[in-house]
């Protein structure tokens, strides 16, 4: 029989401001009305299930403090400022931020949020803003106040809170009295949500495990240089070495665990699974046991180990735990099973919730055909709180007959941690540990590039201020400018910095870091050098596509084109599609789109291999799909066949076909009748899925659709030339 261990990461940065206890951002609030109630509600549905949570202390410590009036959240305070007497400033905060939520699955769905969003504009700039807010009556804000704070309430809030689904029934002309009870709700329960997990902790359903205390990568904290390692080459940051705060991290991670759980941690997930030989004598100093990270850092450990690396490479010995002495300590160690984590967090939510589970389990059953070593383990570790927002029903359904599937296996039991490895003999042993992270096994995502390197550079100067000027501060101001440094070394403004991943708060992830390094000046009571005023961050966010903008006419023949072939094309770059969650081997490379007078073109560029399935989904003008399907019998052409709906949900064959041609890429040629374009202008819409044996692994864009005007006369006109 195979161990499932299934381990949900919980962690938000430290959005807290010390000095004004204002928390800028929502999160912690938000996700605690939907992922966090949701997840540990859903554990006790099925009593044989068992389950591991990882909270980082700074979520926790979030939680208390909100808990306790001690901090205000600005964005709640926007809430309930009653509507008639909002000013100008929250007006447009409340414009700019209270749709910041998934569109499909949480504004489209209810008629008056949509039609909210769409009096506001489904993009925005700073001058529409400021046109929004003159067009907005005092019910349409209020409406927006309470629909932003209700949308967020989860399926298990719902149920215990009956009057939240009645709200959402009357939909629009919303009281002050109901906006502030939607806000009362969330305050009750991020005032019990801990209490739950620390109730199924103690009655033996779950594990909970811990990270460094404001979730740092703790070996740049130890030393940046650590970087080379895994990255040879790179230009790194004048050189940040402190060991000791990863000692810190580390033992107030544990002490607030204890606090509030009534036991130390024995597990950890090291933040953004970074580790380091250098690390475990640190590991064992706070009582840890053992750690998770990816199963890349296993695979190249064992590159580096004499033990190990002249054996054949072995995908099963991913599949137990290991024991790892290094840096002149013990741990234990497993390694979470890359792609079905990634599947669970990127595409079940685009799946009937029993072919995702199914897909799933099948492939865990499989595992357990193949696993001969008497402590066969696997583990799925991913993010606890941010994929739910793409399932329609919040991921209710799918996580039931996901849990029910695995409780009725009988090749597969869900285990805890510590279950795991108290009941281990004879663990594999190791003592070479890669040092990098859970992404592609090194630390590109939050050192090497120019703003990344920057915010190193000032961390480490505000760190040697610190150091420089403690021995004058009292106990209770040097205690807390040391708590603004560890709070800078948190993963998450680093993961915002470079050019990896965007989104619409960047300068606020920003403001935030830099606030952190501005307090300890400000608590040393001497000036705020002038360069922390100055935003690190130089990038706004592009646009996740670009339309067309002339007529194409590009020779559709699957390989290399001429430049202007696709001159003027609409373009998708893959690459600028990841968010908060990173999501690794994407299938998809490039998207080019356009079209003339007769036909619509699309060219599909692919990472390392073509699917064998894609999928067109064309929403506007008409409800249509092009589907392409790979025939090995064929010599791996593809047959292309074109299908229509009415309602967008039941589609029917058309017998009609399309161009598709396949060399280094793909290229396809549609009529642009087929796909009921008007030739007025009309808007445009479609995404891509990508399919593997039924089953949705990938889309293009992440989120939302690829939007644009059609054809029309004044468009050949306007974009002519010679």
């Amino acid at each position: 029989m195979l161990d499932v261990l299934l381990l949900w990461h919980l962690h938000q940065p430290y959005y807290v401001d010390p000095l004004t206890r204002t928390a800028l951002m929502p999160w912690v609030r938000l996700h605690s009305v939907k992922g966090y109630m949701d997840m540990i509600e859903m554990s006790g549905r099925c009593p044989g299930v068992r389950l591991n949570f990882n909270f980082a202390p700074v979520l926790v410590q979030q939680l208390l403090e909100l808990q306790r009036r001690e901090v205000k959240d600005l964005w709640e305070t926007w809430s309930r400022a009653p509507a008639a007497a909002l000013g100008f400033a929250e007006k447009r905060g409340i414009l700019e931020n209270f749709f910041k939520i998934n569109r499909a699955t949480c504004v489209d769905p209810h008629p008056r949020y949509a039609q909210l969003l769409d009096l506001r504009g489904r993009q925005v700039t700073e001058p529409a803003l400021i046109e929004a807010v003159a067009r907005f009556t005092e019910q349409d804000f209020r409406d927006l106040q309470t629909w932003y704070n209700l949308a967020w309430c989860g399926f298990s809030v719902c149920r215990r809170y009956p009057e939240l689904p009645r709200l959402k029934a009357k939909g629009r002309d919303f009281t002050e009295e109901e906006k502030n009870r939607v806000l009362d709700i969330h305050q009750e329960v991020i005032g019990s949500v801990l209490e739950f997990y620390r109730a199924a902790q103690d009655e033996g359903r779950v594990e909970i495990t811990t990270t460094p205390f404001f979730h740092p990568i703790m070996p740049l904290v130890y030393d940046t240089d650590f970087a080379a390692r895994c990255m040879p080459g790179r230009e790194l940051p004048p050189r940040f070495t402190a060991p000791e705060d990863v000692r810190q991290q580390l033992l107030l991670a544990q002490e607030l665990h204890q606090q509030v759980f009534g036991r130390k941690a024995r597990g950890l997930w090291p933040s953004e699974g970074a580790v380091a030989p250098e690390l475990a004598p640190l590991f064992a100093e706070a009582g840890i046991e053992y750690f998770c990270t990816d199963e890349e850092v296993l695979f190249r450990s064992l590159k580096l180990d004499p033990a190990h690396a002249a054996r054949p490479p072995d995908r099963l010995a991913l599949f137990q735990g290991w024991d790892f002495t290094v840096g002149g300590a013990r741990v234990k160690g497993l390694f979470r099973e890359r792609p079905l984590s990634d599947f669970l967090g990127f595409s079940a939510a685009r799946n009937p919730a029993r072919d995702a589970a199914a897909h799933l389990v099948t492939h865990l059953e499989n595992i357990a055909d193949a696993v001969r070593h008497p402590n066969g383990a696997v583990l799925i570790a991913l993010d606890g709180e941010n994929p739910w927002e793409a399932f329609a029903d919040g991921g209710e359904k799918f996580l039931t007959v996901f849990y029910e599937a695995l409780s009725a296996s009988a090749k597969l039991r869900t285990r805890r941690l510590g279950d795991y490895f108290d009941a281990a003999r004879d663990l594999p042993a190791a003592r070479h540990l890669h040092t990098g992270s859970w992404i592609n096994g090194d630390f590109d995502i939050w050192i090497g590039d120019r703003e990344e390197n920057r915010a190193w550079e000032w961390l480490g100067q505000t760190r040697e201020f610190l150091q420089s000027a403690e021995a004058g501060l009292g106990a209770d101001a040097r205690r807390r400018a040391w708590r603004e440094i560890y709070a800078a070394e948190g993963s998450d403004w680093f993961w915002w910095y470079g050019p990896d991943f965007q989104n619409d708060s960047d300068f606020l992830f920003d403001a935030l870091f830099r606030k952190h390094l501005q307090n300890v000046y400000i608590l040393a009571k001497t000036t705020v050098p002038q360069h922390l005023d100055v935003p690190i961050r130089q990038r706004g966010l592009p646009p996740t596509f670009t339309p067309p903008t002339r007529y194409i006419n590009p020779q559709i023949d699957g390989g290399a084109s001429g430049y202007f072939d696709w001159y003027g094309a609409g373009h998708l770059d893959m690459d600028m599609q990841q968010t908060a969650m990173f999501q690794s081997g994407r299938v998809s490379k490039a998207i080019y789109f356009g079209f003339n007078e007769r036909s619509f073109f699309v060219r599909y560029e692919y990472a390392n291999k073509a699917p064998a399935h894609i999928v067109l989904d064309f929403c506007k003008p008409a409800h249509r799909r092009l589907v392409l399907k790979r025939a090995p019998a064929a010599g791996g052409d593809y047959h292309a066949e074109i299908e229509t709906s009415k309602d967008g949900a039941t589609y029917h064959p058309t017998g009609a076909t399309f161009i598709v041609r396949h060399k280094s890429r793909i290229e396809c040629e549609v009529p642009l009748t087929v796909l009921g374009v008007p030739g007025d202008g009309a808007p445009m819409a479609f995404f891509i899925q990508i399919l593997d044996q039924g089953i949705g692994i990938e889309q293009c864009p992440e989120r939302g659709l690829i939007e644009f005007n059609g054809p029309s006369a004044e468009f050949g006109l306007r974009n002519w030339f010679v």
